[in-house]
């Protein structure tokens, strides 16, 4: 018998088959403290995989995330960042740097001073389908060790890890496919929570304005927006923007920014080991239970509760 309707299940894969992660290995850095350096934006989706030590990364505007070993980071937009070892630790441009220390055969950047070592598997990633990230946010984070799957990823790791350590033929082939089974985890994690609140189904922005309050609702999610204040940035009358939001996403304003919000929420639960609480002030909650209470209106389960499960599409069930 065939389903008249898709299940999420079908959904989800459906859309991570038009996302296709392909991925292309820059380089293998092999950094000892201080070091940092500087990634100019480009319209390619990036990632930073840190396979030994700590890293901390940086966005304009954004507060700076630590990275540990195991943990990825995915910038959809390909917006310009900064990596480095520690706050404060003078940063470089990365193209003047690769000038100044080239490459080895083996991709293998070696740079910085005679402290702790952090190797980072860096690169980008194609798209089939570009328009899926449209509602991603600026960063998505996916810890290995929190994120309820560390019995099958963790041997994945162990071999991206031990290829860094020794210089093989076809490492940048086998470090590609290794990247594709962190950057699918990643989005796949992120992608059942956006389906729980519905994003998944919600058609891209083809308004230029709408598109730009989608961009500041994904882009500044901490911030107290309203129907008017987004109107005002927009600059067009909350009637008017309304309207327009409806007949491109249908969906008001607000009902996305929600979607959104709990989304991002969603996603920190199950990748991160954020408290409540600071989940809340980063997706724009007033406190934790303010968050507590939107979540489980809509997902029918605490974040703890979700957070136990993660977000295993299975055994939750949407209201």
């Amino acid at each position: 018998m065939d389903l008249l309707t898709p299940t999420r299940s079908d959904v989800i894969a459906a859309t991570l088959a038009a996302v296709s992660v392909r991925s292309s290995v820059y380089c293998l850095s092999e950094l000892r403290s201080p070091w940092g350096f500087r990634v100019d934006g480009a319209n390619v989706a990036k990632f930073h995989l840190v396979l030994d030590g700590t890293a901390w990364l940086e966005l304009s505007g954004q507060e700076a995330i630590k990275l540990g070993t195991g943990e990825l980071a995915i910038l959809p937009d390909g917006g310009s960042h900064t990596l480095r070892d520690a706050p404060g630790s003078v940063v470089l441009g990365l193209d003047s740097l690769i000038s100044d220390h080239p490459l080895d055969a083996n991709a293998r950047l070696r740079y910085g001073g005679s402290g702790p070592l952090t190797a980072l598997l860096c690169g980008g990633f194609r798209l089939q389908d570009p328009a899926v990230l449209g509602a991603l946010p600026a960063v998505l984070r996916l810890d290995t060790a929190s994120a309820g799957i560390s019995a099958w990823i963790e041997p994945v790791l162990a071999l991206a890890q031990q290829e860094a350590e020794h210089a093989a033929p076809g490492a940048q082939a086998v470090f590609a496919k290794l990247a594709d089974v962190f950057l699918t985890q990643a989005l796949r994690a992120y992608l059942i929570g956006s389906e729980h609140v519905g994003l998944l189904t919600a058609l891209p922005p083809t308004d230029t304005l709408v598109q730009h309050a989608t961009h500041l609702m994904t882009e500044q999610l901490d911030q107290p927006w309203t129907l008017q204040s987004l109107a005002h940035k927009v600059g067009i009358s909350r009637s008017l923007l309304a309207a327009r939001f409806r007949a491109v996403t249908g969906q008001s304003p607000m009902r996305h920014l929600a979607a959104v919000r709990l989304t991002q929420a969603a996603d920190y639960l199950t990748t991160s080991d954020l408290s409540i609480e600071s989940i809340a002030v980063r997706t724009g909650y007033s406190s934790s239970a303010a968050l507590s209470k939107a979540f489980k209106r809509e997902f029918g389960i605490s974040p703890g509760t979700y957070r136990r499960l993660k977000g295993d599409a299975e055994v939750l069930t949407v209201r």
